[in-house]
């Protein structure tokens, strides 16, 4: 009768003991679910990105925060379309159908919210003024540096085989996507290619976005005086002799890319310059995975365009609150914790 008892008094311990831990299990879940709705609030990360945005704007904007022209003074800002647009972007939100859905309940925080349509014509109008933010912000990060990495990204309108279906382009040759192919990847697409230009550090200067059939090289041309007295550190594409000599001696520029495995004059490859280039291939990855350039919901070149301007311009700013906390600015996931 006496074990009986023992053993009775054991399992009521060990109930206890169960029914305490799961008490407080709960409410660290509960802890962790309050935190995670307080970082993932699309209101305060658009007021974060608006102070910085008129931080960092000055004499891009008058006071109300608009471009300076004739006409009436809209309510809702161009820096605040600016923010709202980073912000979407950051978080992930690449559908304005499904922006707008979550906006509604933010409609006593933003009362001189714009309808999705203005929302969409001012973001084109005002993709000039979002990237001339980026590029200050840039400068505040990565000021002088003379080693660049290089590189290009394909874009994909639609699939290969929906590209004479396509309407993108139709009514401006220029603007129009074309076939280009993917040597990394094996594969012909229809599209664009994304050329962008960073420093050491992950810090995005300058990019373009050109025909899938243009060839990596004619990118240099157009950014050569911009990036004189520096090196470039490029992949295979970039390769030519011709090329190598215009630079340095046009623009001092010196171009570091490796020998294909057949040349005469075949050189190792300096494993400074190897690891460095990993920076810009680390870049697309974080465009494509997190900010998901490749999805393409846009009708027109300038929409596809704007799009670009935006993620990229989230992926700078989210760089640059790191830099503020002094954080690596290459984890962008953990900015806004």
């Amino acid at each position: 009768g006496v074990r009986l008892v023992g053993s009775e008094m054991c399992i009521r311990d060990r109930y206890k003991r169960l029914y305490i831990s799961l008490i407080i299990s709960k409410l660290e879940v509960t802890k962790l679910l309050i935190y995670n709705q307080a970082m993932h609030n699309l209101y305060a990360i658009f007021a974060k990105f608006l102070n910085i945005c008129k931080q960092v704007a000055g004499n891009l904007v008058n006071e109300s925060g608009n471009i300076p022209k004739r006409g009436a003074v809209p309510r809702f800002s161009d820096l605040e379309v600016i923010a709202l647009n980073m912000t979407s972007e950051a978080m992930g939100i690449d559908s304005e159908s499904l922006l707008f859905a979550k906006l509604h309940e933010y409609r006593k925080e933003i009362p001189n919210l714009i309808s999705r349509r203005q929302y969409n014509d001012r973001r084109k109008m005002t993709s000039s003024l979002c990237n001339a933010i980026r590029e200050r912000i840039v400068k505040k990060m990565d000021g002088g540096e003379n080693y660049f990495c290089i590189d290009s990204k394909p874009i994909e309108v639609c699939r290969f085989a929906r590209a004479k279906r396509c309407s993108m382009g139709k009514n401006n040759f220029e603007k129009a996507p074309s076939i280009g192919y993917c040597a990394s990847q094996g594969i012909y697409y229809y599209g664009y290619k994304l050329h962008a230009v960073c420093g050491l550090s992950g810090v995005i200067h300058s990019f373009d976005l050109t025909k899938a059939s243009v060839h990596d090289i004619h990118y240099l041309k157009d950014v050569k005086v911009e990036y004189c007295n520096s090196t470039f550190i490029g992949d295979k594409g970039y390769l030519s002799a011709s090329v190598q000599l215009d630079l340095f001696e046009t623009a001092n520029i010196r171009l570091e890319v490796p020998y294909r495995a057949n040349q005469k004059e075949w050189k190792p490859v300096f494993p400074g310059f190897a690891k460095a280039r990993k920076r810009i291939e680390i870049l697309f990855s974080q465009l494509c995975d997190q900010f998901m350039i490749i999805r393409n919901y846009a009708k027109d070149t300038d929409g596809l365009f704007t799009r670009i301007i935006g993620k990229i311009s989230a992926l700078t700013i989210l760089q640059y609150i790191n830099y503020k906390n002094n954080k690596p600015i290459g984890k962008v996931k953990y900015a806004l914790i």
